[in-house]
């Protein structure tokens, strides 16, 4: 790495702001010649503040894009560096670069206000280091370079690039190229202790999509439909007469057949080209990002075929680590939208969502997708950046803000639980993960300055009850134009999350050897896990706020006893029950329902909830055609129209947090030490599941887990476990129930499925219950022919009660009325079979 004491290169903008006072922030052009000989190696060092692209001697220089990715500038800026030997010759050549607006210069945010946040100048960097083994040379920005207005009129990330090919000035950054009438550049300010090497992979273009259907729209308008909602650009191929432009806009939906623009607010997802003439062109976006399914063409001369048109998908280059897999084709998609919206929203940095006027870090998103994201995806590089900023933002304005990189924004909230928390819950996710030490040693200043602000924070007696809460965002009860306001007090939920931070913080300064720390901690989990409890908690362990929510996140954060913790998962089986497995949280709730009804003993719910295609639903966007996780789970209503709230996205991976749970649970696979060291193979097979598989490349090598329920009614487990680490492994549905030991290695198990019991009318009310499929069924029934009289299986006496007790104090039982239970409990028995 080039140290800024080493630095000879300064930035540079076109002298008088040129291109910047017109109404339009253009792209400007930079060269400048040099002279060199045979050289021994010669290495590019370039940043920008705006988007980059450099050249060398004609030919672009790297396969990077949107370069250099988004920073908070102001603390550290990244540069790219390349090996450029074989691009240099002999005698004359030229550097030159294109800088767009970028993250830099262009507008931010939802209120559309933000622009120029962090520089009012495309400043350009490079500095060119020749080594000729016997004396090294360096070529680096200065007033030397001139600048010329090209063809890249303008260039913003909401609204779209804008591009006139008859501007264009063929071999401007060659060295034949007349730039006599170029304008002169000027050295601008900028702190060069800012400038870092990346730590985190480039943003790449990485596959590319081909158009699905053309479709006229009944204003007679042209759509291409790429069949995947995605990120990137559109690449155009055209032919026509000069000064013809052709338009594309970005939309994710349809809506009434036409294009959807009110979900992208103020954005206008808008290119154009206007063509040069003559000859076949071909054209893509170098300066801007757009979220979308489909484009509306217009302006297109001729036919518009779908070979015309190609989408270009770029994201952040990480290194694909998770697959997952089952019977269930919904459930396969559900997956597949999941790592879309991850794929999608990371764009040099964890984003909440990729197409409207926002497209920023949201610290609450990722808190809670974290694991997912580890799972999938190796995001050492990106995260570890991105939590840098983090603790670089913290340490300036004192307290975690609500995204980051971050800049004003109206009412920011200085400190929030669940979005704040991040700065400690999202390192210990990356520990547990790749189990590297440092990650929490690099992190711990920034997690002990949150938590002890916090500290701060509470009430005496231990309670987090002051200040703005987002609560459980997006619960799908509140209005669409309050998505804060749902059934979950909001500072309940930050007082459990306290509970959750600081217990972690104990073990993280058990971890580094902070032993005064780890005590502190430890004695402050215990007063607020207290305080909660004192005052949310009834002995019985009913919730004062008996929401799902809460509940999930009494349960899965170890707050309440054992006793309060078995009737705890007892209510929210209830709700779930009660709300017929439809999704009833939010942003807080949604990642942690499946595991604390499985933890409580309540697999079946959580795979009912899970299979559930109604609206609201897990589902029930995969029915409607989604191809990624949207941010309402009714962002697109059963009827086709688009959700009327102000924010309605269709590509957010916040609620995709699920796919945690599917890893670890439904295919069996999950980390029982830091960094897999030792693994837990633990499937819970459930729901209409006749097989499901995972693998996950670890620290250590590629893990495996897949099970199958066979037709003959033997169960087949087979894993994978890499050199240099352990498992246990907990065999489901064994006769014997088995939990083994196992060593690395390829292993199967073959066995037949632990028979269960046959229903019948001796069956009590609590056994009927335990199978939600079968207890809707039987409550039915019950309905259908008693309308009007509660069925109640809560209660103890109640839940000892048999069908046959039921049917005994009956006086006269309805025509047709044990028949139908008969019906019931047979097409039960039935489905255990075919799945047991």
């Amino acid at each position: 790495m080039t140290s800024s004491t080493h630095w000879t290169a300064r930035f540079i903008a076109p002298a008088n702001n040129t291109g910047a006072s017109t109404g339009h922030h253009l792209a400007p052009l930079f060269r400048r010649n040099f002279v060199a000989g045979p050289v021994r190696r010669a290495v590019l060092h370039v940043t920008a503040l705006g988007f980059v692209e450099a050249y060398l001697n004609g030919h672009l220089v790297g396969d990077e894009v949107l370069a250099p990715g988004w920073t908070s500038y102001a603390h550290r800026l990244n540069y790219s560096t390349y090996d450029v030997t074989h691009l240099i010759g002999n005698g004359t050549n030229t550097l030159g670069a294109i800088v767009g607006e970028g993250w830099a210069r262009g507008r931010l945010g939802w209120e559309g206000q933000r622009e120029n946040v962090y520089a009012a100048r495309p400043g350009l960097f490079m500095q060119l280091e020749l080594d000729y083994g016997d004396r090294t040379a360096t070529v680096a920005t200065d007033a030397e370079f001139v600048t010329s207005p090209g063809p890249v009129v303008s260039d913003s990330i909401y609204d779209g690039e804008h591009y006139d090919a008859r501007l264009e000035k063929p071999g401007w950054s060659t060295p034949g190229f007349d730039a006599s009438g170029w304008a002169p550049t000027e050295v601008m300010e900028w702190d060069l202790s800012t400038l870092e090497a990346p730590t985190k992979e480039p943003v790449r273009r990485m596959e590319e999509i081909p158009v699905q259907r053309l479709i006229t729209t009944p204003s007679g308008k042209t759509v291409a439909d790429f069949g995947q909602n995605l990120v990137g650009w559109v690449r155009i191929s055209v032919e026509g007469a000069a000064g013809t432009t052709v338009t594309i806009r970005h939309a994710e939906a349809l809506e009434d057949g036409e294009l959807a623009t009110r979900p992208l607010r103020t954005a206008k997802a808008t290119d154009s080209y206007t063509l040069r003439g003559g000859s076949q062109e071909i054209w893509e976006p170098r300066f801007t990002f757009h979220g979308f399914r489909y484009v509306e063409i217009e302006g297109y001369p001729g036919a518009l075929t779908p070979s015309d048109l190609t989408a270009v998908v770029i994201h952040t280059d990480m290194t694909r680590t998770g697959w997952f897999e089952t019977s269930n084709p919904l459930l396969n998609q559900l997956h597949s939208n999941i790592v879309w919206s991850m794929k999608s929203n990371f764009v040099s940095l964890p984003t909440d969502c990729p197409q409207r006027d926002e497209r920023m870090g949201w610290t609450g998103d990722i808190n809670v997708f974290g694991p997912t994201a580890a799972y999938l995806y190796d995001v050492r590089g990106v995260l570890a950046s991105w939590l840098r900023d983090l603790a670089l933002e913290q340490r300036h304005k004192g307290y975690v803000p609500m995204f980051i990189p971050n800049f004003p924004t109206h009412g920011d909230p200085k400190t929030t639980a669940v979005w704040s928390d991040t700065a400690v819950l999202l390192p210990w996710t990356l520990y547990q993960a790749y189990g590297e030490e440092h990650i929490l040693a690099d992190a711990y200043p920034s997690m002990h300055d949150y938590t002890t602000q916090v500290e701060g924070l509470i009430s005496p007696n231990g309670l987090w009850d002051s200040g703005f809460q987002f609560g459980d965002w997006l619960d799908p009860d509140a209005p669409p134009e309050y998505p804060g306001d749902g059934k979950t007090e909001p500072h309940l939920v930050a007082t459990a999350y306290f509970c959750r931070v600081t217990e972690v913080m104990s073990q993280t300064a058990a971890i580094l050897g902070r032993q005064e720390d780890e005590k502190k901690f430890a004695e402050l989990s215990a007063k607020v896990k207290q305080a909660f409890r004192d005052e949310y908690v009834a002995p019985s362990g009913r919730l004062a706020n008996g929401s799902p929510t809460a509940y999930a996140l009494a349960i899965t954060f170890d707050i309440l006893d054992d006793a309060q913790r078995e009737r705890a998962g007892e209510m929210l089986a209830a709700l779930v029950s009660k709300a017929k497995y439809t999704i009833s949280t939010g942003f807080v709730g949604t990642p942690l329902l499946c595991d604390a009804l499985t933890q409580t003993g309540h697999l079946d719910h959580a795979y009912r909830l899970l299979l559930q295609t109604a609206c609201p639903s897990f589902l029930y966007p995969v029915t409607m055609g989604a191809t990624t996780v949207w941010e309402r789970w009714d962002s697109m209503l059963p009827n086709g129209k688009v959700n009327p709230g102000g924010m309605t996205s269709f590509n957010h991976y916040a609620l995709g947090a699920v796919a945690d749970w599917m890893h670890r649970t439904v295919a069996g696979l999950a980390p029982a030490a830091p960094g897999y060291k030792r693994l837990r193979l633990a499937p819970r097979p459930g729901g209409d599941l006749t097989s499901a598989s995972t693998r996950h490349l670890t620290p250590y090598g590629e893990a495996r887990t897949s099970w199958q329920i066979n037709e003959d009614g033997t169960f087949t487990l087979d894993a994978t476990v890499p050199e240099g680490t352990t498992a246990q492994v907990v065999l489901p549905l064994h006769p014997g129930k088995l939990v083994l030991d196992v060593g690395p290695g390829t292993h199967r198990w073959h066995y037949p499925l632990l028979e269960k019991p046959r229903y019948g009318l001796d069956t009590s009310f609590g056994v009927l219950e335990e199978d939600p499929v079968l207890w809707e069924s039987f409550a039915g029934v019950f309905a259908t022919y008693f309308p009007g009289v509660p069925l109640d299986a809560d209660s103890p006496e109640a839940r000892s009660t048999t069908i046959k007790d039921m049917l005994n104090i009956i006086p006269i039982s309805p025509t047709g009325f044990v028949e139908a239970i008969e019906q019931v409990l047979e097409e039960a028995n039935a489905s255990s079979a075919s799945t047991f």
